[in-house]
């Protein structure tokens, strides 16, 4: 183990406080086992903490507020970027973004054309759940959030406040993109998005059918 050891222990100051490492990082380096205990004894040491089964970190330690822990969502985009698959949000994390709730989902949730799995960093919960091409191949910043947030929304009862947030932000999206994602959009949020589009601030929105 002790080559094993020297290696990682040498590779750690060419890490940036706040990098997250796998173990999956070091594999060619010796065997699963020895890296492992590597990884545990340099936690222990407080030169890495540990963040999820195979998960590790650099820390980052802020003068004012002391360790700074990466979140959730920055760990699942890491474990995304390692398994080069695509995550993105589900629609009740999407109302969230979007300001259209106020409820903090207690598990989050990304649909990905990964493997499906469930991670637990620190007291949360990551799913990734699989999920149909279409929806991942969803590409506006705005537009992409508004569709998979409708998919959770409940069209057929009006609601002027929410829809003129939802014009509002429609509105800032670019042309193509959008024009694009409507295409992928299922018919029940297509329709209910051009009609939305269509009104006016003062409109209240009949119900979709």
């Amino acid at each position: 183990m002790g080559k094993t050891s020297t290696i990682i222990e040498h590779a750690l100051p060419d890490k940036k406080p706040g990098d997250v490492l796998f173990i999956s990082d070091f594999r060619g380096i010796g065997a699963e086992t020895a890296i492992r205990k590597t990884l545990s004894r340099l936690t222990q040491r407080g030169k890495l903490h540990r963040v999820a089964h195979g998960i590790y970190y650099v820390p980052k330690i802020d003068p004012m507020l002391g360790e700074l822990l990466p979140s959730a969502e920055q760990v699942a985009r890491k474990v995304a970027e390692k398994e080069k698959v695509r995550i993105i949000p589900t629609g009740i994390d999407a109302l969230n973004r979007l300001g259209l709730s106020t409820q903090v989902p207690t598990r989050l949730v990304y649909l990905t054309d990964g493997t499906p799995r469930l991670l637990t960093i620190g007291k949360a919960k990551v799913r990734f759940k699989a999920t149909t091409p279409k929806k991942l191949a969803l590409r506006g910043k705005i537009s992409r959030l508004v569709i998979l947030a409708l998919d959770e929304l409940d069209t057929t009862k009006p609601d002027p406040e929410r829809d003129e947030k939802l014009r509002q932000l429609l509105l800032q999206e670019d042309e193509v993109d959008l024009q694009h994602d409507l295409r992928l959009a299922s018919g029940r949020v297509h329709d209910y998005i051009v009609k939305l589009l269509k009104s006016t601030p003062d409109d209240a929105m009949a119900p979709a059918k």
